[in-house]
């Protein structure tokens, strides 16, 4: 129960940043130290027997590094260059 309240609780924002691809209110030193704390827990994860704590993780790698791609890609400075320059 709680895998799916702790995935459900990150798809409000991964919505929204996949409709908006407005991604200027996230912390880009956030976004690189979540998919760094999610490799690291890779660790740990690997070595238990496979469950939701795995669907979890995975989840959590997947979104985690979706939102840092996100970010680079779409994050507010280079869309307002691209606005100045058209």
């Amino acid at each position: 129960m709680s895998t799916i309240l702790f995935a459900s609780s990150a798809l409000p924002m991964v919505i929204r940043a996949i409709r908006t691809r407005d991604l200027a209110s996230y912390s880009p030193a956030n976004l690189v130290l979540a998919n760094v704390g999610n490799a690291v827990h890779c660790i740990y994860v690997v070595h238990l027997p496979p469950g939701p704590i795995w669907f979890l993780h995975g989840f959590y790698v997947v979104t985690s590094a979706l939102m840092l791609l996100w970010w680079l890609r779409f994050h507010a400075p280079r869309r307002e260059v691209r606005e100045v320059l058209s």
